[in-house]
């Protein structure tokens, strides 16, 4: 039975029942769904627009949850609507449908799960499905049904299609190459891992897990006590190791780029959870390639003009425009990342396209990469032989019938959306789902003895390769009915193979199920027991209840002894047209240059992605007075008290590669170097390790041949450096198929480098100090200047004929190392590496995130003398900025460091370099233009523009607390502590920097989870100090804290604790972000007020992510009064931050205000500029700003310089709330 109700917004939400629903439970829903009234109607006869009836949305598994944590039993799903007009078309086909009317039968879906099917002729069977099987892998089947004296079933072809795959077995990477008729020595695979075996450096696992591991320092765990209860935080030493990956999300992107993109980023971070017997993900990096976006709305017509995005007509896109891919994507990664409570803290992104020669070049196909870094814990970090007896257990989603297609789609011709081939290959992204899972597998990690023996994540081919992997030593017995299933039209081969994702799968022995039961009951985790580890060597996929075997293979017969694969071409000589420019016109190229995604202002990426989520981010992108993205370079503090991270970077060069694929390679990975450098590292150079992953259009003429000139270029160089690439991936089909075209995508190998940042607080930003010393020039290409491959190149429509490579690897470790060293002996005041936009763009960018600030150049010093070529080349170099000339100097000579010293900082806004005075102001107007214009297309109510009138007139200023000291308190520890505890349900993601805050002021810290609440386990009576944390309970579904509020509100046992606490008057709370959102929806703040304030969406409509101001005024606040008068920076990260306060601000105990009224620094529009209010008592506060995210100096994405503050101002609050307890 499906029942409607509608809300004041006309927002139309369909509830399908098993049956009646109580006045009680209608009283609830209408809570719930925003004031909202049942419609006594069974039929809706207008239009509408809603999800498409055979995908049971994330947002309805969020929303049926809520309603169960309500006390509402019996309903089945819930989906939104919205009412269209019969001509109505502007929504996503891939995700939604449109209606002409919504009956009891919209959820209806007329499908029969399939028979388990014996496969007669599986050549047949094998085009029919788009398998991809060789003709060899065929053959192997067929003896293989002879063998077993018996026909094989749909899934076993099916499952052996996905675990001999390409994509997991790297048959090309393995196979043989063939090379102008000469057989080359070494796989590809072998080329890579040579890396490894050259230069282990500190490796403790490469190429045998999800994960690549290197050696960490020794560093501070903190944790609660147990994870199965509420229990107290304290804090441990272990000996870390550091984790590094990348994966590429490109077919799923191409074709629904907001889940493709979300679920590659939730794929990755399941990825460094899967690492050892459990590891865990800290940040995160994303890469963007697309063809060109074609945007439209100039300012003028003097920078309007786009003139290279017009050198290629433009194709009728088989699923999304370039311009949709970008925006869409960057928003499903950022999604996910939010959401699970991972920060994104470097990135890249590239668009071209060309046509020379009847060849069309370009990322219609586009790259989606997603990467991070993460830790673990060195006596973790190799996996466990599993034991007969041991049972198989999975945590997470349910089944969908997602990914089935996959194979098939990425071999179409044309887009028919209608097509169900297609649409199975649409993914299914939950971050919600994944952090409960999460959440559990971080409970074993940080016990004492983790009981998981092994553990995988589901990817691709779904529990087929994530349950054969965990067995694969041993065999196992999986029991189909056991499989938890969304979709009761599912086939056993679609059960077993879907690729729905946030699913993890373990191992663990008998005895400790019950430990891990507790774990994910607690964190609201799904968990199911699925099968045994026999020993048999066996894999079997079973029903209990009927017996059927979809699947009962020998191991050794599921995975094969298919053929190498043999790649066999030759090298082509492609002779690109050259660049033909004129000095004269520097200003019009100039403002072009800087107008191309890859050298314009990242901020429409930067701005709606959290940066600072988790209290450990000690470097992202965003830099200076002004906060904008610069830094190329992300550090992750490993523990909250230390001073050691994580380090990580990326680098690429794909159209230098069309050039010239050796010079190209070289560059990418001296690119990321370039990038990290500016991070000190433990042993310099050799302590960096990299993960290479290439996207590469094989088996067209010419291309196999530049992918081995490639891969055994990166293998060279790295063992020339040193260093080692110890993961990677491969994704080899980067051709997009037209109807009468093809268009083959430049092939790429991105770098991402990672290792061990000695000092997070030492990490060098690209802002040149007015007052310091001189700026030099190093050219660590040791190559002359060529314009081939460059930006500037791409803006005149050509590609180039010379591209510059990497001469001298020894120089290249020299400069490196002395720039380490000069970093550590604070010698360095500013540095930023030379990549897209060249010399110039470099230059710039070192003036743009401060406010009158420029810098005098002079370039005679230079053997070239062509300003076009000085300006613009991409060779890898540095500019730094001494502190000490005469210091800098010193040890670049004695190292035999060759540099050019090039000129000092002013404090006018130009930057003058003879020929030419630029206008700093002016030129970073334009280069802000191409952020402006995606922006508008993310953006509304004129956001975006109030944005680009803003973003260079918000300054960062502060005043600081005169009686400040920058100390940590000093605690008694032979003195009792007070009892504080951090409260936080299923979604939530910040409660340890809330606990940390508390921690470190003297509170013993107790985790509370809702279900501890709801339980009884927990009752709060000897807490006196609550902190109610950030992050998307239930994904935010049905407003912020929505659902969490309900979960107080309708569970006695919960709402007592509650009521009972803030009934006491020796108590005091703090709600930040979703728990401001939490308080201000229980209306704790003004309870005797008639009409309540609350959260609504910012005025931007999306997500906003700032290190903004806030000035806090006279206030009676027991946390902040102290710092009255201050104005100090904080970190903001929300969707829904809107203070409405519909009384006068007379009414309000307004605690902080943003320290500027306009968009962005005032981040959604608040009331009365709000930041923070608290109740008539002064005991309970709330807030949006994060300020236990900005606990510590290197927490500050800008800090005032020449100080060196253990904490920041902002740990005052939470010493007040220690000292106002020992008053009590």
């Amino acid at each position: 039975m499906i029942h409607f109700f509608e809300n004041q917004s006309k927002t139309v939400f369909a509830v399908h029942t098993q049956n009646e629903i109580s006045a009680q439970d209608i009283s609830k829903l209408n809570w719930l769904f925003a004031d909202s009234n049942k419609i006594e109607k069974s039929v809706l006869t207008d239009f509408f627009v809603g999800p498409r009836a055979t995908m049971i949305t994330p947002w309805s598994t969020n929303a049926v949850e809520i309603t169960q944590n309500m006390g509402i039993s019996g309903i089945i799903r819930i989906e939104e609507f919205h009412k269209a007009t019969a001509d109505f078309s502007d929504f996503d086909p891939m995700l939604s449908q449109k209606y002409a009317e919504l009956n009891q039968d919209i959820f209806t879906i007329n499908v029969l799960p399939e028979a388990i099917l014996d496969i007669d002729d599986i050549a047949a069977y094998n085009q029919k499905e788009g398998l991809s099987l060789s003709p060899d892998e065929v053959e192997y089947l067929d003896n293989l049904a002879i063998k077993l004296g018996r026909k094989l079933t749909d899934s076993e072809i099916f499952g052996f299609s996905q675990a001999n795959s390409e994509h997991c077995r790297h048959k090309i990477f393995n196979g043989k190459f063939i090379i102008d008729g000469e057989e080359k020595e070494s796989s590809l695979f072998k080329l890579i891992k040579k890396t490894s075996q050259e230069n282990p450096n500190d490796i403790v696992s490469a190429y045998k897990d999800n994960v690549a591991f290197v050696k960490g320092p020794r560093v501070q765990q903190f944790a609660p006590k147990s994870a199965d209860k509420p229990d107290f935080y304290e804090v441990k030493e272990f000996d870390s190791v550091i984790s590094l990956k990348a994966e590429t999300h490109n077919f799923p992107t191409t074709v629904e780029p907001f889940n493709g993109a979300a679920t590659g980023s939730g794929g990755e971070i399941r990825d460094r959870l899967a690492g050892g017997q459990g590891s865990l993900p800290m940040a995160g990096t994303a890469v963007y390639m697309t063809s060109y976006s074609r945007l439209e709305g100039p300012f003028d017509s003097a920078q309007g003009s786009r003139p290279w995005e017009n050198g290629m007509t433009e194709r009728k896109w088989l699923y999304q425009t370039p311009m949709d891919i970008l925006i869409k994507a960057s928003n499903g990664a950022s999604d996910f990342g939010n959401k699970f409570g991972q920060p994104l803290i470097t990135g890249s992104i590239l668009t071209f396209e060309h046509e020379e020669d009847a060849r069309k070049l370009g990322f219609d196909k586009v790259i989606m990469q997603a990467g991070g870094i993460g830790y673990g814990k060195l006596d973790q970090a190799i996996k466990k032989k599993p034991q007969t007896g041991d049972k198989i257990v999975i945590l997470g989603g349910e089944n969908y019938r997602i990914g089935m297609g996959g194979a098939a789609v990425s071999s179409a011709d044309t887009g028919a959306f209608s097509s169900g081939i297609e649409l199975n290959a649409i993914q299914r992204s939950n971050p919600e789902m994944q952090k409960r899972a999460a959440n559990a597998i971080r409970g074993l990690v940080e016990s004492d003895i983790n009981p998981i023996v092994s553990i995988h994540d589901h990817g691709a081919g779904g529990h087929l390769n994530c349950l054969s992997e965990l067995v694969e030593d041993t065999g196992g017995l999986i029991d189909l009915d056991k499989l938890p299933v969304g979709d009761p039209t599912l086939s056993a081969k679609e059960i077993i193979g879907n690729e729905s994702q946030e699913r993890m799968g373990l191992v663990i022995a008998k005895e400790n199920i019950d430990l891990l039961q507790k774990i994910a009951d607690r964190e609201r985790s799904p968990m199911y027991q699925v099968g045994d580890v026999t020993g048999d060597h066996r894999f079997t996929f079973e029903s209990k209840s009927t017996g059927a075997k979809p699947m009962d293979f020998a191991l050794e017969d599921f995975f094969g002894s298919s053929p190498k694969v043999v790649m066999t071409d030759k090298t082509i000589e492609r002779n690109y047209t050259d660049l033909s420019y004129d000095k004269k016109n520097i200003s019009t190229y100039l403002e072009q240059v800087l107008q191309l995604e890859a050298v314009a202002c990242k901020d429409w990426l930067t701005n709606k992605v959290d940066r600072c989520v988790g209290g450990k981010v000690a470097k992202q992108q965003c830099a200076g007075p002004l906060q904008l993205p610069l830094n190329n370079c992300g550090v992750m503090a490993l523990d909250y008290q230390g001073i050691e991270g994580i380090a990580t970077a990326i680098g690429h060069s794909p159209i230098a590669s069309l050039i010239d694929p050796v010079a190209g390679t070289r560059t990418a990975i001296a690119e990321s170097l370039s990038n990290i450098v500016w991070a000190p590292i433990k042993d310099g150079l050799k302590g960096i390790s990299l993960s290479a992953n290439w996207m590469w259009a094989c088996k067209n003429e010419g291309e196999d041949a530049r992918l081995y000139a490639a891969v055994e270029a990166c293998s060279d160089f790295a063992i020339e450096l040193g260093i080692n690439i110890p993961t990677g991936k491969d994704s080899l089909s980067m051709k997009q198929k037209y109807p009468n075209e093809e268009v083959i995508a430049p092939g790429t190998v991105i770098i991402s480098a990672g290792g061990n940042c000695t000092d997070i607080r030492k990490v060098v930003e690209p802002v040149l100090q007015k007052d310091g010393g001189s700026i030099y020039y190093i050219n660590l290409s040791q190559d002359d200047f060529k314009l081939g491959g460059s930006s500037f190149a791409q803006t005149l429509n050509t590609i180039g004929k010379e591209v510059p490579t990497i001469k001298d690897a020894a120089f290249f470790k020299r400069a490196f190392n002395t720039i380490q060293e000069l970093i550590l002996e604070n010698n360095i005041l500013a540095g930023h590496d030379i990549g897209s936009g060249g010399l110039i763009t470099t230059l710039l960018e070192m003036c743009f995130a401060d406010v009158n600030l420029g810098a005098k150049i002079d370039f005679s010093a230079f053997e070239e003398k062509d300003l076009i070529k000085i300006l613009f080349s991409e060779n890898i170099g540095i500019v730094i900025q001494a502190k000490s000339d005469t210091e800098v100097e010193s040890k670049l000579n004695a190292n035999n460091v060759s540099f050019y010293k090039i000129g000092t900082a002013t404090n006018e806004a130009t930057l003058d370099f003879g020929p030419c005075t630029l206008d700093i102001a002016k030129y970073r107007d334009v280069w802000y233009k191409t952020s402006f214009l995606l922006d508008q297309k993310q953006s509304k109510n004129g956001t975006a523009q109030a944005r680009f009138d803003n973003y260079k007139n918000q300054a960062l200023h502060y005043t600081f607390p005169t009686h400040f000291t920058g100390k940590k308190p000093v605690i008694d520890n032979s003195k009792p502590k007070p009892k504080a505890a951090i409260i936080r349900e299923k979604g939530s993601n910040s409660e340890r920097e809330m606990a940390n805050a508390m921690y470190l002021a003297g509170f013993d810290v107790k985790d509370v989870h809702m279900t501890d609440l709801i339980s009884g386990r927990e009752t709060l009576e000897d807490i006196q100090f609550i902190g109610a944390v950030g992050g998307f309970s239930n994904s935010d579904v049905l407003g912020s804290a929505k659902g969490w509020a309900g979960a107080f509100l309708y569970n006695e046992k919960a709402k007592t604790a509650l009521d009972n606490f803030f009934k006491r008057d020796d108590t005091l709370s703090v709600g930040i972000c979703n728990g401001c959102q939490l308080f201000m929806e229980l209306e704790v703040i003004n309870p005797e007020h008639e009409v309540h304030g609350k959260m609504l969406h910012n005025e931007s409509n999306k997500h906003e992510s700032i290190f903004t101001s806030v000035t806090v005024q006279e206030n009676n606040s027991v946390m902040l009064s102290s710092l009255a008068g201050s104005t100090l920076g904080v970190w903001v990260s929300h969707g829904e931050g809107k203070f409405n306060l519909p009384m006068g601000e007379e009414n309000y105990n307004i605690v902080s205000k943003y320290a500027y009224e306009g968009y962005p620094a005032n981040p959604n529009g608040s009331d009365y500029n709000t930041a923070m209010l608290c109740d008539k008592t002064g005991r309970h506060l709330v807030m949006m700003p994060h300020i236990e995210r900005s606990t510590f100096q290197w927490n500050w994405a800008y800090y005032p310089k020449d100080r060196n503050d253990e904490v920041s101002p902002w740990h005052e609050a939470f010493v007040n709330a220690r000292k106002w307890m020992d008053k009590k």
